[in-house]
């Protein structure tokens, strides 16, 4: 049985390329979600005004792999502790967010954050959103597999790459063989 989690962590190419190489992990795909227009374009969301998260979209086999070691990948390859930005990205767009499709997800997902606030493991406090996945909508194709098609790309280079190889050398045993 598959089950959906949809996460927002900056750029959907820096999330996507490590999701893609997850173990477990079925399916990716770069989309939108949580804003108030329907079906917007990328130039829609960049403006800033649809209220829409970049996001991708996990199909994952919880007999595999399990919500919270998806989570714990997540909150390594990006900031959670800034508020509608990630590096040079900046914009409501560029949030991070946990959007849930199911109850024990949210309730996974709270409890590692406090986990990781308790720890203080980012020495901030961290923003990250919690909510039911609402109004999502996949992304334009160029946007599919952006990095896995473009690794030569400038910004899949300096911002991507570097994302990718510190899941492989963190997380080793959830690389895909």
């Amino acid at each position: 049985m598959t089950e959906i989690l949809v996460l927002g962590g900056g750029c959907f190419w820096c999330t996507e390329a490590v999701f893609v190489k997850v173990r477990g992990v079925t399916d990716v795909e770069s989309g939108y979600c949580n804003g108030h227009t329907q079906a917007p374009s990328y130039e829609d969301v960049c403006t800033g005004r649809t209220g829409h998260n970049e996001v991708v979209k996990l199909s994952y086999d919880p007999a595999i792999i399990g919500t919270r070691e998806l989570l714990e990948i997540f909150f390594l390859i990006h900031d959670p502790t800034t508020l509608n930005r990630q590096g040079h990205d900046v914009g409501t767009q560029y949030r991070s967010g946990i959007y849930v499709t199911q109850t024990a997800q949210a309730e996974v997902a709270r409890e590692l954050i406090a986990e990781l606030t308790a720890a203080n493991a980012f020495g901030r406090p961290i923003v990250t959103e919690v909510l039911s996945l609402d109004n999502y909508s996949a992304a334009e194709d160029y946007h599919q597999d952006f990095f896995e098609r473009n690794p030569y790309q400038g910004y899949c280079m300096a911002v991507a790459a570097p994302k990718v190889e510190k899941f492989k050398k963190t997380f080793a045993r959830w690389v895909r063989e």
